[in-house]
């Protein structure tokens, strides 16, 4: 039983693989860019995460070239926007497989976009999705901390004034008297209310 898990979870790892490289004269190249995070820096992995390190005018001229089937004018907006984004992760994925593969020739380099085209489309889609999703929730929680402190920030600096502070006093003294004046009259009016026992109620009836 053990050993077929073993299997199962070997063919699982060699099944993703497959997606996720390709084998070119005996060489192992690795298709996912965030397979080769171990050889990247602190700047090239931020550059590699972050979309927009790209221009908008480069990812337009290669939208055929990774979307031919596509015609951008029907598409909407938020659709356009995660596509663009993956196009910008298949230039990158690009560079760094050139980077980190010098010796591949032209015809090495298309075969190896071919396959990124057919396998990694959804999956950087999906990866661009997730990422505009925590970056607009990111987004929103920024804006309410900053509406939070702007908001107390303006009560303080308006109960700092002086003229704030000489109108509040004649509106604390009127409360503290208010509620002074209610407890004073609930108080007598219990001290006052006659107390007669169960014998005397029942000897005056």
């Amino acid at each position: 039983m053990a050993l077929t898990v073993a299997n199962q979870s070997e063919l699982g790892v060699d099944r993703r693989l497959q997606y996720d490289s390709i084998k070119i004269s005996g060489k192992t190249i690795f298709l996912n860019p965030f397979l080769y995070w171990r050889r990247l820096d602190s700047n090239m992995d931020r550059w590699l995460r972050e979309p927009g390190q790209i221009s908008e005018e480069q990812i337009a001229q290669n939208r055929t070239r990774f979307y031919p089937e596509i015609d951008w004018n029907y598409l909407e907006e938020d659709e356009r926007n995660i596509k663009d984004a993956s196009i910008e992760m298949f230039l990158k994925s690009l560079e760094l497989i050139s980077t980190f593969h010098p010796d591949l020739n032209a015809g090495q380099l298309l075969e190896i976009e071919r396959k990124m085209a057919v396998t990694k489309k959804r999956a950087f889609e999906r990866w661009v999705a997730k990422s505009f999703r925590k970056r607009w929730n990111l987004e929103v929680q920024e804006k309410q901390r900053f509406a939070r402190e702007r908001f107390f920030r303006e009560w303080k600096e308006w109960l700092s004034l002086e003229t704030t502070q000489k109108a509040l006093i004649p509106f604390v003294a009127v409360c503290s008297l208010a509620i002074f004046g209610g407890w004073s009259l609930g108080f007598s009016s219990n001290s006052c209310t006659p107390y007669f026992s169960s014998t005397n109620a029942t000897q005056m009836n």
